[in-house]
């Protein structure tokens, strides 16, 4: 009987068992990601305030028009991803292996995100558009961005360590939750709610066996995307991919670092299942046609515009119908303008060179990456 209970206290985990042990347990869980948080959020509002104080290459090389075909920045997105990089780093009393695996998972999707930001053509999307150009010896930077992801989360995944089937895993969950993410930066702050909640999630559901050190990974990503919620909200600024796969890579590997084998394979075919769904559906459609999502996705954002109320023409009088019609010209102020009060040559130059956040109804994937 002592040799059994040897055996179960040596393969067992130490069990804290008493309601104080545990609420110390909790205590020092928030007191570990709280720094983590702060220095993530603080590091992303910096960066940003840097990025737009002095663009790197121009205003033009990180303009682009959203779904109202306003201009904004791509400038959030590295922002985002210094935040990430930078909470994951100092989250103290995290083990070194899970700080550089989030560390890493994230500064490299924001690299290859950028990339196909600022590189990318639009003239493929989605997994399917750019494995076939591939297969047709074309090389897209949808593609390279694929690979280079791919090639992050496995490089994290073996950081992380374990068996094989566990790095194979780890190395879908960074990857897929880095592509998975990008799919929902289709709205404003719709991608960062939705990193908010996964966030939550991994810090707050979490099995008792999952280790309370690694919860700054989880809640880093989480305060660097919160800091920066306002300009996407407002319309000003938008993540792209460099902020989207970042988030989205350093909630994988914070998943890879705290949920269990089987969760973590329920989580991968979730995933996968996702992902491969926004090939043929739009989940702009779906969240449109869900009360609760629609509600969800408006949270903090403009209203639609709407289109003013058409007039009926009143009726003519013979001495109006006599009356010669004006040919169109310039306008009393000298210039002409269309209905909107803007030239149609500065209506030109706003959106020159800019690519559509995303066209309404068009399956997810097609933008995402």
């Amino acid at each position: 009987m002592t040799a059994s209970m040897g055996a179960a206290s040596r393969g067992a985990r130490p069990n804290l068992g008493q309601r104080g042990g545990k609420r110390g347990g909790k205590r020092r869980r928030i007191h570990g990601s709280l720094p983590a948080t702060l220095v993530a959020a603080g590091a992303a509002r910096a960066a940003y305030a840097l990025l737009t104080a002095r663009p790197p290459g121009g205003d033009e090389t990180w303009t682009r028009t959203n779904h109202r075909g306003e201009p904004l920045t791509l400038l959030e997105g590295p922002a985002v991803a210094a935040g990430v990089v930078a909470g994951a780093a100092i989250a103290p009393g995290t083990p070194a292996r899970a700080r550089a695996a989030a560390a890493l998972a994230a500064a490299g999707a924001a690299a290859f995100g950028g990339y196909d930001d600022l590189a990318g053509s639009g003239d493929r999307r989605g997994f399917r558009g750019h494995l076939g150009a591939l297969a047709h010896g074309e090389l897209t930077t949808g593609a390279v961005k694929i690979g280079g992801i791919g090639a992050t989360g496995l490089a994290a995944a073996a950081v992380l360590g374990g068996p094989p089937v566990d790095v194979v895993v780890n190395a879908g969950l960074v990857a897929g939750s880095a592509n998975l993410l990008n799919l929902f930066d289709l709205r404003p702050g719709r991608a960062i709610k939705v990193a908010l909640a996964a966030a939550a999630l991994l810090g707050a559901a979490a099995p008792a066996s999952a280790p309370a050190d690694t919860a700054a990974c989880a809640v880093a990503p989480a305060g660097a995307a919160a800091a920066l919620l306002p300009e996407d909200l407002g319309e000003r600024a938008m993540l792209g991919d460099a902020g989207a796969n970042a988030l989205g890579a350093a909630l994988g590997a914070a998943a890879a670092a705290r949920l269990p084998r089987g969760t973590r394979l329920a989580l991968l075919a979730g995933i996968a299942g996702l992902t491969a769904a926004s090939e043929v559906v739009s989940f702009t459609k779906v969240i449109e046609r869900t009360p609760p999502l629609r509600w969800l996705d408006m949270l903090g954002r403009k209203r639609p515009r709407r289109p003013p109320a058409s007039r009926p023409a009143a009726p003519r009088s013979p001495a109006h119908a006599e009356e010669p019609a004006r040919p169109d010209g310039p306008t009393a102020g000298g210039s002409r303008s269309g209905s909107n009060g803007t030239t149609p040559a500065a209506a030109g130059n706003a959106l020159r060179g800019a690519r559509p956040r995303a066209p309404e109804g068009m399956p997810e994937s097609s933008i995402g990456t």
